[in-house]
């Protein structure tokens, strides 16, 4: 296309622009002429070596197989604000029909406060009927103002909408309706998804749309159990970080790793139900199993495998050493050498 005669295009562009209403923009020469804000940093679900895993004033995805500890990692986060002497309003959006009274049962046991659950100023549980309630839900949240808001879960939340898992439209629709929503009005957002069923589509993360990992703001992480959560007698799970927008968490996690190792979540189970959950900051070199299938990581089975290492004698000194002694596949050697290494550092 040929340009129009007779203009001077030396000149700046807007030289001789004047209707331009510059305060449609963010003000960057404001910002510059200031102090720069700084990175945004996780902020809840606290570690023992004090960093967090999930961003404040974002949508968080926490993703894994069923019972494999999701719904426990959201409600320990949520139950930092809910403890005695804390301060903070929790939301809990559940769609996976868990039921209030075994809601509120978790978040006791994880040590939150009664008066703190029973006031509404404090605590919030909804099941939403139909989308027009959970749009309502999302318009009461932005006067109400919750500091962690749970999804439990995108599984069920698209369906709810008449969306498909695997439409980006669809997908973008929710997210713009309810997820982000919550995030713009202050909330710590942990949305709660699952895997699928093909064993290439895991590898990359939860099922459905690559739409989900694009719209994570702060933090999307794999949830593989390591000991199953059984009643009575707690677990534990691996934690690996998908996609971290920030960096605010993988700059404290091991590095080498396509999907570094977040940390180590434990509930530790005590007389009269009582449970004290534990998020393990990751010690230098640590990593979480490579075997994204739909059989990796059974707790069972690897704690049999953990068990036959031990047994050996000399004692196992690489993958290739146990793929040849044990007549075992890589990936199940390399998962049953981390776990063994890591029990003798118990």
């Amino acid at each position: 296309m040929s340009l129009p005669v007779g203009k001077n295009y030396d000149e700046a562009p807007w030289a001789d622009e004047t209707d331009i209403d510059y305060n449609r923009y963010f003000d960057i020469a404001a910002l510059l002429k200031g102090e720069l804000p700084p990175s945004p940093v996780p902020k809840y679900g606290i570690r023992d070596d004090g960093h967090a895993l999930f961003y404040d004033e974002q949508v968080n995805f926490v993703f894994g197989d069923p019972e494999g500890g999701k719904t426990w990692l959201a409600l320990t986060a949520a139950s930092e604000l809910l403890r005695l002497g804390a301060t903070g309003r929790v939301l809990v959006i559940d769609l996976d029909h868990n039921g209030a009274a075994a809601t509120v049962t978790r978040l006791l046991a994880l040590g939150a406060d009664r008066d703190a659950l029973a006031d509404p100023e404090r605590f919030l549980y909804v099941e939403p009927e139909d989308r027009l309630h959970a749009t309502e839900v999302v318009a009461d949240m932005a006067a109400w103002k919750p500091a962690i808001a749970v999804v439990d879960s995108m599984g069920e939340l698209l369906p709810l909408f008449g969306s498909s898992s695997n439409s980006a439209d669809d997908f973008t629709t929710v997210h713009s309706r309810i997820l982000k929503p919550l995030a713009k009005a202050g909330a710590c957002v942990i949305v709660i998804d699952h895997l699928s069923k093909g064993s290439d589509s895991r590898t990359f993360g939860a099922g459905g749309t690559a739409a989900k990992k694009r719209a994570v703001g702060g933090v999307s992480l794999r949830v593989r159990a390591k000991d199953a959560f059984t009643p009575g007698k707690g677990g534990s799970a691996y934690l690996t970080i998908n996609k971290d927008r920030h960096g605010g968490l993988r700059e404290h996690c091991p590095s080498g790793d396509r999907e570094p190792l977040a940390g180590l979540f434990e509930l530790r189970v005590f007389d009269g139900g009582v449970l004290e959950p534990v998020i393990h900051a990751p010690k230098d070199g640590q990593s979480a199993p490579t075997d994204f299938g739909i059989s990796g990581g059974d707790p069972q089975r690897l704690a049999e495998d953990v068990a036959t290492l031990d047994a050996l004698d000399p004692p196992p000194s690489s993958q290739r050493d146990v793929c040849a002694r044990m007549s075992w596949g890589g990936n199940r050697a390399a998962e049953a050498l981390r776990a063994w290494r890591d029990s003798r550092r118990e």
